[in-house]
């Protein structure tokens, strides 16, 4: 126990001397984490400062520079930052987009032992031909070209020995990171790093079952079975386990690998436009999205005119619901309905603070008008997201993990575009998918199949309604039900009710000494007199008018006669 939390301490703090030498010292010493240091000299401190500056206006490079030392996991990690523009600031984001998944490859001893061990056989009778050397490599895993015995070229990928075990490693230590952040940043208060850690470690746990990658190449491969322009891999499931992933080979080189010198411009436009409705066609009508668009997972096949889609593991989902909400805000930013687009927004899950809400809707009309009427040649979508991304940012709002990954899909695609078109615009590309999309909700089917499922729901109400009564009369009958009151002004009318209950008492003394005092006067014959009258009567007479001044003088000062 204490040699594994030794390890963990000496590993957070090769964490800091790494963002030390990345420039982040300054912030390490601002947020009273300097103790994860070995003692540094003066000078070192000074440098610190004087760094301050430059990586402040560098710090998303120099970030990326930390994650990419530190490991694939980091790297990873990332990557899912650079998803949550609610949580890290737009500069960073953009500089966490380029962040790569490319490590060393490991042994081919170790792939065979690990192929060996999943599959239940040898090499030599899995595979007609296998190719030692990696055709790719990532943190995870890396793909190997091979022949099945049928003749047919697949991609083989698999994991990285020890994998699950250093991810829990690493995972155990951003948990310790996390919890260090919630306690000493103030920074981050608004950020519930637990959580954030927590979403990152269900993600690449998932990573790590390559069956759950094989079915969502399989969802892609069927939608995409008519289409002449998209091909998907098969995937070959007898070959296929939680370690190894079989799929289908596809001739061809990467986009990340296109000359662009030696290809013309309408050729590199038509592979913009192509590779872009192949993600709107997900979006819209799939209502599932490959998440990663980046050029390594895009193959150009030796067919003139297609696409070849890799690397499955991230993935996006829309449901009916979503894409049904997602026409009302279409419709309202068309028919410049701003004063709805929040509720529209809540409806797809984005949180705001209430009381912000007019911050909110000036900032969305500002945003909106910035670029209303003008055509879709004059809009750069990238800039458009950016500024999306900030207002995101400085209102804190707060979206479902799905339309980030979407609004980061849709940011990759309109680079990668742009970088092969300098004129390509992924709006151009979305808007016919949109406009279908608002036609197709009005369609009698469609209006029908909605109709029939609110009927089934406020059927599905009705015939719970009895059941939820009886419960409620059981309660009831329980003592179970507690009612509540919550009284506005009621401490300012019992306020007034005491002060005038005290003076009641004190008006009731002055007239009881009053009378006893003359009851006094009158019939007390013995005892001491002054001036003929009872000592006695006397003083009752002097505190009954002091006591009735005091009385009048408390009424006078409250204004109330």
């Amino acid at each position: 126990m204490s040699t594994t939390r030794g390890s963990s301490i000496g590993r957070l703090s090769e964490i800091a001397q790494v963002m030390v030498r990345h420039g982040f010292g300054y912030f390490l010493e601002a947020h009273k984490l300097s103790d994860l240091l070995p003692s540094r000299s003066a000078e070192e401190r000074l440098a610190d400062v004087a760094a301050e500056q430059g990586v402040a206006s560098a710090r998303g490079q120099h970030l990326r520079e930390v994650l990419d030392e530190l490991g694939p996991t980091f790297v990873k990690f990332g990557q899912l930052l650079s998803t949550r523009p609610d949580v890290v600031p737009p500069d960073i984001v953009v500089e966490l987009r380029g962040l790569q998944d490319d490590v060393r490859p490991f042994p081919f001893e170790q792939a065979e032992r690990v192929i060996e061990e999943e599959l239940g056989n040898t090499l030599e009778r899995l595979f007609l031909d296998f190719e030692p050397a990696p055709v790719a490599a990532a943190s995870i895993g890396q793909v190997h070209r091979a022949t099945l015995p049928n003749g047919r070229r697949v991609a083989v990928k698999v994991q990285r020995p020890g994998a699950p075990q250093k991810i829990e490693a690493d995972l155990g230590l951003l948990y310790q990171a996390a919890r260090l952040a919630r306690e000493r940043i103030r920074a981050l208060d608004f950020v519930d790093t637990r959580q954030l850690v927590d979403e990152f470690a269900r993600s690449i746990r998932k990573e790590l079952d390559y069956r759950q990658e094989a079915r969502n190449a399989q969802n892609f491969h069927r939608h995409f079975a008519g289409d002449p322009h998209v091909h998907v891999p098969k995937v070959y499931w007898q070959y296929t386990r939680p370690r190894v992933l079989t799929l289908e080979w596809i001739d061809g080189i990467q986009l990340a690998d296109v000359d662009m010198v030696t290809t013309s411009l309408e050729e590199r436009r038509e592979i913009a436009y192509r590779i872009t409705d192949a993600w709107m066609t997900m979006i819209f009508r799939h209502g599932f999205f490959h998440g990663d668009p980046h050029p390594a997972n895009i193959l150009l096949p030796v067919e003139a005119g297609t696409i070849g889609l890799v690397d499955f593991g991230a993935v996006g989902t829309l449901t009916d619901d979503d894409m049904s909400k997602l026409t009302g805000l279409f419709i309202d930013a068309a028919n410049e309905n701003i004063d709805q687009l929040p509720k529209r927004l809540a409806d797809l899950g984005v949180r705001y603070p209430k009381e912000r809400e007019g911050e909110f809707l000036a900032e969305l009309r500002e945003l909106y008008y910035r670029y209303y009427g003008a055509s879709l040649s004059e809009v750069d979508p990238i800039q458009v997201i950016r500024e999306g991304f900030q207002l995101i940012y400085s209102m804190n709002l707060h979206l479902p993990a799905r339309f980030l990954l979407l609004d980061r899909t849709i940011a990759t695609l309109g680079s990668v575009g742009a970088e092969l078109y300098p004129d390509f615009n992924v709006f151009e590309v979305a808007r016919p998918y949109a406009r279908d999309l608002m036609l197709e909700r009005f369609a009698p089917q469609r209006v029908a199949r909605r109709a029939r499922r609110e009927a089934i729901r406020y059927a599905q109400v009705l015939a719970e309604a009895p059941y939820q009564f009886h419960d409620f009369m059981e309660e009831i009958r329980d003592g179970q039900i507690e009612v509540g009151f919550v009284h506005k002004g009621l401490d300012e009318f019992l306020e007034s009710m005491q002060n005038a209950i005290n003076r009641l008492v004190i008006a009731l003394i002055v007239v009881g000494g009053l009378i006893g005092s003359s009851m006094i006067g009158i019939f007390a014959k013995t005892g001491p007199h002054v001036l003929g009258v009872n000592v006695l009567s006397l003083i009752g007479f002097a505190l009954s008018t002091v006591l009735g001044i005091w009385l009048l003088w408390g009424v006078i000062r409250s204004g109330r006669l």
